[in-house]
Order: C-alpha cells, then structure tokens, then sequence
C-alpha cells in the first residue's frame, strides 16, 4: 500500500483545498469567525478524513472516514452556496467550486468500492 499522497482522490481533495484558501482571502474581515473559518475547516476534512481512513487496515473502519470525507465535501458546497447568496462569490466561482466539490465526492465513492471489493476477493 503507497501514501495516501499517492491516491488521485487525496490530489484532487488537496487542489479543492488550496483553491478554498485562496478563495477566502478575499471574504471580509467580519466573515473570519464564521463562513471564513468554516468552508476552510470543511474543506480541510475532506483530505484530512481520507488520509485517516488511508491509514486504517480494515475496510469499515477505512470506509467510516470515507463517508466523512464525502460529507465535508457536501457542507463545502453548501458553504460555498452562503457565499454566492451573501454576494460574496460569483455564480461561475461557486458552480466551478461546487463541481470540485462534486467531483471529490465521485472520487471518494470510487475508492470506496474499491476498497469493498478489496475485502470481497
């Protein structure tokens, strides 16, 4: 088994990640305790939990992670769906965000099938 820096779903999770940071500097100051901080933790769990779920040897306990990662996934978006209604991003931003976001997860979903099939043979 590689690194899970290897895995093409933690690369795609870590662009998705990088692209939200520089994103939110552009959100202001009052937002920093709030949507600022959120869709930046959200978007960090997506990697963080599929690294975690990596470094599991069992399929349940890898695949547990792996619904969380597709979760923050999905509160990414709706983060990202506040600041398009708040004026704070524009329908292009969100919907390219959005479809990184939905792409992650289609990724994540593939890995974990792999996975399960890894146990069922």
């Amino acid at each position: 088994m590689g690194a899970f820096t290897d895995l093409e779903v933690w690369k795609k999770a870590r662009l998705l990640r990088n692209n939200i940071t520089e994103l939110v500097k552009a959100f202001p100051a009052e937002e920093k305790y709030r949507l600022t901080d959120q869709i930046i933790r959200s978007s960090r769990s997506i990697g963080n939990n599929i690294a975690e779920g990596h470094g599991r040897f069992h399929y349940l306990d890898a695949s547990k992670f792996l619904v969380n990662a597709r979760g923050s996934a999905a509160e990414t978006i709706d983060h990202l769906i506040i600041a398009f209604d708040n004026n704070l991003i524009d329908q292009q931003t969100m919907d390219n965000l959005r479809q990184d976001c939905e792409e992650c997860m289609r990724m994540i979903n593939g890995y974990i099938s792999y996975l399960k099939k890894q146990v069922e043979n």
